[in-house]
């Protein structure tokens, strides 16, 4: 536990330039234009959440206005701390350095309040100081009330202004400061910072959790140190990698190497299997969909560029996993995936149930490693010393599965496996518990002859994409050939549901003609038949019933 109330953010929040991580460039230039006397008017820091841009901004003010100990010192790179000017400034209580909150004083009337301010001198220090936090939230007529101050400001007032949205910000404004860019903390610094941290709150974690904790504060002090406060509130002394994860909601790299395999494998049920895991272990979807693509990502670079890409926080084993699956895995799959995930990541955010949405994006990824890409058809055409330069891509596919019947012709023998109808592959399609196939086929297919392992149909317009790569898949799969699903845009008889709606809509038919039925209608103005049972059924309904009663 913390030695005290405060949060470690604010606990251990950054005094002077030497307690600052990862901004080596802003501490150099500040440092240098204070020994030499050649400050800026004005000041932009810009960087992302908790990287220090204010933390940064009230050092710069403490080194500006520090008069040391004995109070007889100058303007100082390391400011003392001790001094009145240096302990009102850490406390946010100085009455000449005056920090605003530009997305709660957005208005002209804010800015031209600064600006009177900003004529008269600082009541006791060496400078009048504005800190302007998240300063791109002003509106367009403030900043152009500030532009004439920033050109010639008062000799002694400095502006410090802090941004996330640094192109938000006018350029007639960038112009007249002086920018820095505040860099996001490497995870591997981040780890030995928290490091540090644990030993001074006398807390031990293991540097494997730490570095967990950091990855997943993503660059950001703030959020880091927050992440360990959580977990040193939640998690007993040296917490296991597993506590902390859980604590995050994010996978192993080991559980997402195996989901990632088994998707390039199309290992259906064994990624469903994972994802429970995951989700019974409490991993959150968005996260999960993240790390997927951080690893895509890896692998991408692995394949292209191995030598420089870095693997740590991968074990030697993972190491190993990882190079076997950027070595098997085609350009064109990772940037498809990568594709896939880019989207995923906005359906699984705006999902009311995100774990489903996670699992259609797996499926959607798994399914589109099957398709062939272009290069893989041109090859085959070249294989079967095919000389036409010019195919569609539906030939292309025909001339595929062509070859790929000849390469296997002793099982496309008379006793391969075949189906009279539709309804046969719909039979089978249900008794292997793959629904949503059975219901496609039901719904979307009209067929028009299948013969020699070849289906041909006419497609309904709003027959999902991907199909034809599943049907053509599952016959494969459970008969051991190789099928082509054929289209053709018209020509099909009806589907399956087509055919019973059909026939209900005939037997309505039959039954309105019906001389009882039609007085009926007659004496019930608008009533209509909406539901048929058979006869047989009724009477075993009354049986039952009466069963009952007895």
């Amino acid at each position: 536990m913390t030695t005290n109330s405060q949060v470690l953010a604010r606990k251990y929040r950054p005094q002077v330039f030497d307690d600052l991580i990862g901004q080596e460039a802003l501490v150099r230039t500040i440092t240098n234009a204070i020994k030499q006397n050649r400050l800026a008017q004005a000041y932009i820091l810009t960087g992302i959440r908790g990287i220090g841009k204010t933390t940064s901004a009230r050092i710069i003010a403490k080194g500006l206005n520090c008069i040391g100990e004995d109070g007889k010192g100058g303007m100082t790179p390391n400011p003392c701390g001790k001094c009145k000017h240096c302990q009102d400034i850490a406390n946010d209580s100085h009455i000449d350095v005056i920090e605003i909150d530009a997305a709660s004083n957005t208005g002209v009337d804010n800015v031209r309040e600064i600006i009177e301010g900003a004529k008269y001198n600082p009541v006791s220090a060496r400078y009048k100081i504005y800190i302007i936090d998240e300063v791109h939230m002003l509106s367009k007529a403030a900043f152009n009330a500030l532009l004439k101050t920033l050109e010639e400001p008062p000799e002694r007032v400095k502006f410090i202004f802090a941004t996330t949205e640094i192109r938000k910000v006018p350029l007639t404004i960038l112009s007249r400061c002086q920018r820095f860019d505040l860099k996001r903390i490497e995870t591997e610094t981040l780890t030995k910072y928290l490091a540090t941290i644990c030993k001074k709150e006398k807390r031990k974690f293991s540097e494997e959790a730490l570095y967990l904790i950091a990855k997943a504060g993503d660059g950001s002090v703030r959020d880091s140190l927050s992440l360990l406060d959580q977990a040193m509130t939640q998690l007993p002394d040296d917490p296991s990698q597993d506590d902390v994860r859980q604590m995050l909601g994010i996978a192993d790299k080991g559980a997402l190497l195996d989901l990632y395999q088994a998707i390039l494998k199309v290992d259906m049920p064994m990624v469903f299997e994972l994802l429970n895991q995951q989700y019974q272990a409490g991993a959150d979807a968005l996260t999960l969909v993240q790390d997927i693509m951080d690893l895509t990502y890896k692998l991408t670079c692995l394949k292209i560029v191995p030598k420089t890409t870095s693997l740590e926080g991968f074990t030697q084993d993972e190491q190993k996993t990882l190079k076997e699956i950027a070595k098997n895995t085609s350009m064109n799959t990772l940037t498809a995936n990568w594709q896939l995930l880019m989207k995923g990541v906005q359906e699984v955010r705006s999902a009311d149930r995100p774990f489903q949405a996670t699992e259609m994006l797996m499926i959607r990824m798994a399914y589109m490693s099957e398709i062939p890409t272009p290069e893989q058809l041109l090859e085959e055409v070249k294989k079967n010393n095919e000389t036409t330069p010019r195919l569609n891509t539906q030939q292309a596919l025909e001339k595929q599965s062509s070859s790929q019947k000849e390469n296997i012709s002793e099982q496309t023998t008379e006793s391969a496996p075949t189906f009279q109808n539709i309804q046969e592959i719909v039979n089978l399609a249900r008794s292997k518990g793959e629904r949503i196939l059975a219901f496609n086929l039901e719904n979307f297919v009209r067929p028009i002859e299948i013969k020699n392992q070849t289906i041909v149909c006419e497609l309904a317009p709003n027959t999902p994409g991907n199909f034809s790569a599943n049907l053509t898949k599952f016959l494969r799969d459970q008969t051991g050939t190789q099928w082509l699903l054929k289209t053709e845009r018209t020509g099909g008889s009806p589907s399956i549901k087509e055919q019973k709606e059909n026939a209900k809509k005939q037997l309505i038919g039959d039954m309105e003609k019906d001389p009882t039925v039609a007085e009926i209608e007659k004496l019930f103005a608008g009533a209509k038949i909406e539901k048929i049972k058979p006869i047989t059924h009724v009477l075993d309904t009354d049986n039952e019933s009466s069963e009952e009663d007895a």
